[in-house]
This record gives structure tokens, C-alpha cells and sequence, in this order.
């Protein structure tokens, strides 16, 4: 659990946040630039000593009114938007570092974190001579060697193209299901997010507005608006239980099977999907000669409607929620109300490879 009550002001604009957080697996801090995550981030971390309030974590207070511990001291790794590698030590040589400073504490090994990030090609070469990617992961394992309670990681991927995030991105998920270090990651790319994280905290103007499990808050048309409707979209659970000579793999879920290119895991594989709501159409009825290969059975929860012409549509999948953004016209059209039943249809080639990942196993 991580307890915050602290305030910062600065011209112009001021923290404040109260709230009690739990910070396990991987933790999202969520706002648009100059919302105030890096700031949280700092004075979580220590680097804002004027911040007031109280900061602690579990039984660790770190900060009240009576004392504060320095950075140094409150046992947190932090990555940093650039990687700051020591130049003048292969990466080899990084890891040990932060190997030694963590004095023999609990934690994941050398061994350990150089398998999970597939380091060991880069072991002897200077951080000069890494690409974007290859820099960000060693300066993951150097931060995860000094034995974290907790790792903070601020943007990591801001400064990497979309090849680089790409690649980088199944090596989080995998510190996040085998590692075990709660990870305070923050970003403003809700894609990263999505695949990413198993909690949220949205902020804005320097206040934690929502919090909670990424599937409950991603699914809800309310918070939506303030997500961006062109990025308003939920997640759902899903297995992988057959692939087709044509190229499509088959999903189960609670709703039915799902069909998308290829994706490249066992059979059994729990996979997470993000369904982006612009890419969702309804029917009343199940439609028939459409080229769309994924139909399935929905029924209405919620519905808004703004100043605009659009609707948002919160409909029930199963055991999970998706949202469907449509017109206003249409869901009158369709008589679309919380309880009508009908078909949720979604285009294969609609869900990019990047809303794509693995979860954590139960």
C-alpha cells in the first residue's frame, strides 16, 4: 500500500493528492503533459524535498511533517526518460554496480533479470553502442538489481519509435508476471497502458481523479472523455486455443470465439486484447454475408450521449465489458437502451498488434 497526502505548488500549478494506493504488479499513472505524473512520481521517489505532507510505503514512512528520508534511502529504483547508463562501463559492468550497492538484500538475481531481459548479448558492449531499445533494457536491469521495494518508471519508451516500443514491450510484461516488483510506471500513451498495466490511477491538474483495476476503469463510458474518446477502448481476458493454416489464431472468451491474425504464443497462452470502441459496430439482430469474422452476443449496461453527435455504448461480453462509440441517431435507430440484447461486430484486421499482450497468470 502506498500512502500519499502531499501538496507542491509551483507557479502556475499545484499537487495535491490524498490517497491511499495498492501498488502491486504494474500500477499506470495516467494524465495528459502537465498533468502532474512526473511530479507525483518525484515526490514519491524523494526528489521534491519542498513537497509537503506524508509519504510512506507499508510500514516505511518516508516523509510527515517531522522528518524526511532522501532519495537515496527509501530503497526505490527509478527509470528515467533517458537512460542514464554510466558510459564509461560496458553494460556488463552497470548491472554489477547496482549488483553491489544492493548489499546482499532479497530480490531478483543477477541471473534472473539478465534471462528476463534477454541481456546477455549485451553484456560486454558500451551503452554508446546500444540501440534505443537494448539502453532502455539494461537501464531496467541496472535499476532492478539495486533490489527495489518498488521500481518508478517515468515515460520509459517516450524517446523510442514505434519499431523500439515494440520491441521492448513483451520484456515488461514479463518483469511484471515474473519478477514480482510492484512497478509505478508512468505514461501518457494509453496503448502502453492498456497491454501494460494491472491498475490505474488517472490524474489531472495534479489530482488523482479515478483509480482501480485497468479493466474496470478502461470499460466505463463515464471516464472515457477524459481518456479521449479517439482512444476510448476496454481490455478484455482472453486464451489462445487454436491457429488456422490462413493466419488467424482463435481466442476464447466468455463470450465466444475471437478470431485475429496470427499471434505468435502456445496454445493456452491468456492473452489480452484491447477492442478500441470506434472499431466496434452494433446490430439487434445477427447479421448475416458480412466479411466481419467476430460476432458476438452483447447486451446493453450503460449508454451516453454528449453535446455532440455521438453515443457511447457500455455493453456486457460475456463476463467482461467492451465500449462501442456510435452515433446518437443510430442508438435511437437501434432502440439501444441498459438491457437490450444484441451483436457486438468487430473486423479482425481492426485490433493492431499492439493491443496485444499477455497477462498475468492467476
Amino acid at each position: 500500500m502506498l500512502s500519499l497526502d502531499v501538496t507542491l505548488a509551483f507557479r502556475g500549478f499545484d499537487l495535491s493528492v490524498r490517497h491511499a494506493l495498492p501498488i502491486t504488479g504494474l500500477t499506470a499513472l495516467f494524465g495528459r503533459s502537465g498533468s502532474g505524473k512526473s511530479t507525483l512520481l518525484r515526490v514519491i521517489a524523494g526528489l521534491e524535498p519542498s513537497a509537503k505532507g506524508r509519504v510512506a510505503w507499508q510500514d516505511y514512512v518516508w516523509q510527515d511533517g517531522r522528518h524526511f528520508t532522501p532519495a537515496h534511502k527509501r530503497g526505490l529504483g527509478y527509470v528515467f526518460q533517458d537512460t542514464r547508463l554510466f558510459p564509461h562501463l560496458t553494460v556488463a559492468q552497470n548491472l554489477s554496480y547496482a549488483d553491489r550497492r544492493a548489499h546482499g538484500l532479497p530480490g531478483p538475481g543477477m541471473a534472473d533479470i539478465i534471462a528476463a531481459l534477454d541481456l546477455g548479448p549485451l553484456l560486454a558492449r558500451q551503452p554508446t553502442s546500444l540501440s534505443g531499445g537494448e539502453a532502455s533494457r539494461a537501464a531496467i536491469g541496472r535499476a532492478l538489481l539495486t533490489r527495489p521495494r518498488m521500481l518508478l518508471m517515468d515515460e520509459p519508451l517516450a524517446a523510442l519509435d514505434e519499431a523500439r516500443k515494440a520491441e521492448i514491450l513483451p520484456y515488461l510484461e514479463r518483469l511484471r508476471d515474473q519478477i514480482g516488483t510492484p512497478i509505478l510506471y508512468v505514461s501518457h500513451n494509453m496503448a502502453e497502458v492498456a497491454r501494460l498495466a494491472t491498475h490505474l490511477m488517472l490524474i489531472d491538474a495534479g489530482r488523482i481523479t479515478h483509480h482501480g483495476p485497468v479493466e474496470v476503469l478502461l470499460s466505463d463510458p463515464g471516464i472515457a472523455p477524459a481518456l479521449g474518446l479517439r482512444e476510448a477502448g476496454a481490455v478484455i481476458e482472453t486464451t489462445l486455443t487454436h491457429q488456422h493454416e490462413d493466419g488467424l489464431s482463435q481466442l476464447a472468451t466468455s463470450a465466444g470465439p475471437l478470431l485475429l491474425p496470427r499471434i505468435e504464443a502456445a496454445l493456452g497462452s491468456r492473452i489480452r486484447v484491447r477492442i478500441l470502441a470506434q472499431d466496434v459496430i452494433l446490430s439487434r439482430s445477427r447479421p448475416t454475408g458480412l466479411s466481419a469474422l467476430n460476432i458476438l452476443p452483447a447486451t446493453v449496461t450503460d449508454l451516453r450521449t454528449g453535446s455532440g453527435p455521438g453515443a457511447l455504448v457500455q455493453l456486457r461480453l460475456g463476463q467482461g465489458h467492451i465500449l462501442a462509440r456510435i452515433t446518437r441517431r443510430s442508438a435511437s435507430d437501434l432502440g439501444l437502451a441498459p438491457g437490450t440484447d444484441c451483436f457486438a461486430i468487430l473486423k479482425s484486421v481492426a485490433v493492431a498488434r499492439a493491443n496485444i499482450g499477455t497477462v498475468l497468470p492467476k
